[in-house]
């Protein structure tokens, strides 16, 4: 206690100083905070958007299926799909399992068209929610429709196209021959993802079939888990027939999985870079109180105060500078990420295809990131206290004596 006294007393000397100085704390903390958490939340929502709109937590499929390339070979696709999706929906840990055919075609109106993927389904399953959920004009697509489709909001302002104009959308089908038809533009859906939106449109399953030539077949059964913590049992669950391989969200989104590793060893390095301005200038701090102090220094050891105890004594003045600047830098912390989440940071047209990264971003705080980050400044600073405390603690009493006032 008395040497924590002695701390608190020399650092009250120089008031401005030591505000300052608990203040980077502060802002280092605040800026690993916000960083930490708009990576959290990135990711988190990458993730969570993949497994929504287009990967569910698990597909069943043929091993030959080659989704880059939307194949639509018979030998290629799952055949008698509903009724392999009726069984494993039967799974008390399965929220939706329905049968999905991809293919890639080309969507055209007047002089405009553009490159789309299609998306066959069935409109009344729960797992088409949320694009049945981001309508925002006209309806949605019913089971029996032969002539409407869906259309992402950013394709149709791509081709100025509003609910109830005519396109025409030529298909790949699965003899390799192309088929055109004329459709109308029953609704307009937005997932705020424009990688997603742009580039997808949907047919009722049964008429993506028999545009495409394929029917009675499917590229995969998508299937959505009522949580993601479920996805290992389920696996262990399915009994997927011959020729069939069962895939989970992590083999399906490799790429996301890959660059959230990648993206946390490049903020390790942005962490240590920020952590090492913040001890710089605790450092600075007690070296130019050690500077000011040198004949203080020089009397308590000639009194008897061991060099332990000096070394403890500015150990003790950086602690109080960490648990200050900790403090400060929480209530720092929680308020940007709060004000960062007012808006978010727009980042929606960025000319992203085929990746579903929403189009704003937003910051994630979690308990375990904040008390990460937390225990990482006060260790640093702790850390950076101790050169200049082993300073202090070297100092011969007679030559600290002779220090000019």
């Amino acid at each position: 206690m008395q040497i924590l006294k002695m701390a608190f007393r020399d650092l009250g000397r120089n008031r401005r100083r030591s505000f300052f100085s608990a203040l980077a704390v502060a802002i280092g903390l605040a800026l690993l905070m916000l960083m930490s958490s708009v990576i959290q939340g990135e990711m988190g929502s990458a993730i969570e958007s993949a497994i929504r709109l287009q990967s569910g937590h698990i597909q069943v499929r043929t091993a030959s299926y080659d989704e880059t390339k939307s194949s639509l070979k018979w030998e290629d696709l799952v055949e008698n799909p509903e009724q392999l999706a009726s069984q494993l929906a039967g799974l008390d840990q399965v929220k939706a399992a329905t049968p999905r055919l991809f293919a890639s075609g080309f969507l055209s109106t007047g002089d405009e068209s553009t490159g789309v993927r299609i998306y066959g389904i069935d409109p009344q399953s729960a797992a088409n929610d949320p694009y049945r959920d981001g309508i925002i004009s006209g309806s949605f697509l019913t089971a029996d429709d032969r002539e409407g489709l869906l259309i992402g909001q950013a394709a149709a302002d791509k081709l100025h196209l509003q609910a109830g104009d005519k396109v025409s959308l030529s298909v790949n089908t699965s003899n390799g021959d192309v088929q055109e038809q004329a459709f109308t533009i029953r609704g307009i859906y937005t997932t705020d993802t424009y990688g997603f939106d742009v580039s997808t449109i949907f047919l009722p399953l049964a008429k993506a079939q028999a545009l495409t030539q394929t029917e009675n077949h499917a590229s995969t059964i998508f299937i959505l888990l009522k949580d993601t913590s479920y996805t290992d049992g389920v696996i262990n669950a399915i009994k997927a027939p011959a020729g069939l391989e069962v895939l989970t969200w992590r083999d399906l989104n490799k790429l996301f999985v890959e660059f959230e590793t990648m993206a946390q060893t490049y903020i390790s390095f942005f962490y240590l870079i920020i952590l090492a301005i913040t001890a710089s200038v605790i450092i600075n701090t007690l070296i130019m109180s050690v500077y000011e102090r040198t004949r203080e220094i020089g009397i308590l050891s000639a009194i008897g105060m061991r060099s332990g105890r000096i070394l403890g004594l500015f150990l003790a003045e950086s602690s109080l500078l960490a648990v200050g600047g900790v403090l400060m830098g929480l209530v720092l912390g929680l308020l940007s990420v709060y004000l960062f989440n007012i808006n978010g940071f727009y980042i929606g047209n960025m000319g992203l295809t085929g990746m579903v990264i929403s189009n704003t971003l937003r910051a994630r705080l979690t308990m375990d990131n904040t008390v990460n980050v937390s225990v990482m400044t006060f260790v640093a600073t702790i850390l950076s206290g101790l050169y200049p405390a082993a300073m202090a603690s070297r100092m011969e009493p007679v030559e600290a004596l002779r220090a000019e006032k």
